[in-house]
C-alpha cells in the first residue's frame, strides 16, 4: 500500500490510502472465497464497464500492512468544476459489524474530499429485512406493497448499521419507504438460498406452475446452452423486444454488454456467462449470469414474444440455478423485484414469476449519501440532487 494516511481507530493506527488495481484485485479475490463476499460491482473490472467514471481504489489496514477492507470508488466529474461525485456501488468491502464505524468511515470521507469529491454514495452490504415467498403470495392484494407486510426476519446488524449511519448524518436515498426507487442498484432483491440444499430440495421449492413449465420446456425440446460473445447480438435483439413488451428501457447499448462480457471474463474466465434457450433452431430467451467466488447473480433476462408456450425462460432459470448449486454458491441472487404486491400492477408479473422459485425477497440497506463539509460542496450536492430528480 502506498501514500497511506494515518488515523486513529480504537487506540491503534488505522491506515487508509490508495491501492494499485493489482493489490485491490488480490484483496477482492481473497474475500470472494468467503461467505457473503464482495459484489461484482466492487470488482476492479467493473470500473472498466462504467464509461464516464474514473476508478479510485482504496484500502484500509493496520500497522502490519494487512488489509482489513477496501473499496472501488467511481468518481464522476461535475460539469464545469474540478469536483467529483464519489460512488461506491454495493461497497465498501469492509467489516460492517465493527461498532467503531467512525474508525474507517471518517478517514474514507477525508480521503475522498481531498481527492475532490463533493458528495459520497455508498451501498452497505448487510441485509435489512426478509420475506419468504409463501408469506408474500398469501398477502397479495389491491394497492398492497411489500412494506405493508410484516417481515419474516429483521437483521439486527442491518438495523444497527442503519442507525449508525443516520446518527452520522448519512441520508438513505429516497427515504425508508421508497422501495429503493432512488437507488442506482435494486434495494429489493430476490434470492434463492442454496447452502445445505440438494437439487431435489431446489426442485421441491419450485411451485407447481414452475415445475410444470420446466417439464413442458423439456418435453417441447427446448435446449439450454452456454453461449459466447458471438451470441450477444442475439441477446440484445431479444432485450429490445423485452423492453418494448414490458414497458421499461435500460438505456444500454450492445457495445455496453460486449464490453461488460469482455472485461469481466478477462479478469476471470467464466465470470460472466450468457445462457441461451433454443427451440427449433431459434434463440427464444437469453439470460446473463455473473459469478464472484461463492456469490452468483442472474443479471439481465430477455425473451421473444412468440412461442412463449414452450417456456424457454423457466428452462433457462432452472439450468442456471442448477449450475449455481454445482459451483457451491451459497445463494442464487435473481436481483431486483418491484415493491408491489398488487396483481393489477404491471410490475407484479416479474414479482410473481420470481416468487415461484420459492426463494425470498431481501431488502438490503440500499444506498446512502452524504455531502462533504463546506458551502461549495453542499451547493453542488443540492444541484446534483435536483438533476437526479429530473431524470
Amino acid at each position: 500500500m502506498s501514500a497511506l494516511l494515518v488515523t486513529a481507530g480504537q487506540g491503534q493506527d488505522t491506515r487508509l490510502g490508495p491501492l494499485t488495481a493489482e493489490a485491490y484485485r488480490s484483496f477482492v479475490a481473497t474475500r470472494a472465497a468467503t461467505p457473503g463476499g464482495p459484489s461484482f460491482l466492487q470488482c476492479p473490472s467493473w470500473a472498466e464497464v462504467k464509461e464516464g467514471w474514473r476508478p479510485h481504489f482504496i484500502g484500509w489496514g493496520q500497522g502490519d500492512g494487512e488489509l482489513s477492507g477496501a473499496a472501488l470508488a467511481l468518481l464522476r466529474p461535475f460539469p464545469g468544476t474540478r469536483k467529483f461525485f464519489a460512488y461506491l456501488p454495493e461497497g465498501p468491502v469492509a467489516d460492517w459489524s465493527d461498532p467503531d464505524i467512525d474508525g474507517w468511515l471518517t478517514p474514507l470521507l477525508r480521503h475522498l474530499r481531498a481527492a475532490g469529491a463533493f458528495a459520497v454514495r455508498i451501498g452497505p452490504s448487510p441485509a435489512y429485512r426478509r420475506w419468504n415467498a409463501a408469506r408474500l403470495k398469501a398477502l397479495t392484494g389491491n394497492g398492497r406493497r411489500i412494506s405493508d407486510v410484516l417481515a419474516c426476519e429483521v437483521d439486527p446488524l442491518g438495523t444497527a448499521v442503519a442507525e449508525r449511519l443516520r446518527a452520522r448524518g448519512w441520508r438513505r436515498c429516497g427515504g425508508d419507504d421508497s422501495g429503493g426507487d432512488a437507488d442506482a442498484q435494486p434495494r429489493l432483491v430476490f434470492q434463492v438460498p442454496l447452502a445445505g440444499r440438494t437439487t431435489d430440495d431446489l426442485w421441491d421449492g419450485l411451485n407447481q406452475e414452475w415445475r410444470r413449465n420446466v417439464r413442458k420446456a423439456r418435453k417441447s425440446g427446448v435446449e439450454v446452452v452456454v453461449g459466447s460473445a458471438a451470441d450477444l447480438p442475439d441477446f440484445y435483439r431479444l432485450l429490445r423486444v423485452t423492453e418494448e413488451r414490458d414497458g421499461f428501457r435500460l438505456g444500454r447499448s450492445l457495445a455496453y454488454y460486449e464490453r461488460q462480457y469482455q472485461v469481466l471474463n478477462a479478469e476471470e474466465p467464466g465470470r460472466m456467462k450468457l445462457y441461451l434457450a433454443r427451440h427449433g433452431g431459434e434463440t427464444l430467451a437469453a439470460h446473463t449470469m455473473i459469478t464472484v467466488g461463492r456469490r452468483v447473480w442472474y443479471q439481465t433476462g430477455a425473451s421473444a414474444d412468440h412461442r412463449r408456450e414452450v417456456r424457454p425462460s423457466n428452462a433457462l432459470q432452472w439450468r442456471m440455478m442448477l449450475d449455481t448449486h454445482a459451483l457451491g454458491a451459497d445463494v442464487y441472487d435473481m436481483r431486483g423485484v418491484p415493491s408491489t404486491l398488487d396483481p393489477d400492477d404491471r410490475g407484479f408479473g416479474l414479482m410473481r414469476w420470481k416468487l415461484g422459485t420459492g426463494g425470498q425477497v431481501v431488502e438490503t440497506l440500499g444506498e446512502w449519501e452524504t455531502p462533504m463539509a463546506g458551502t461549495t460542496n453542499h451547493t453542488l450536492y443540492r444541484a446534483f440532487q435536483a438533476y437526479m430528480a429530473r431524470r
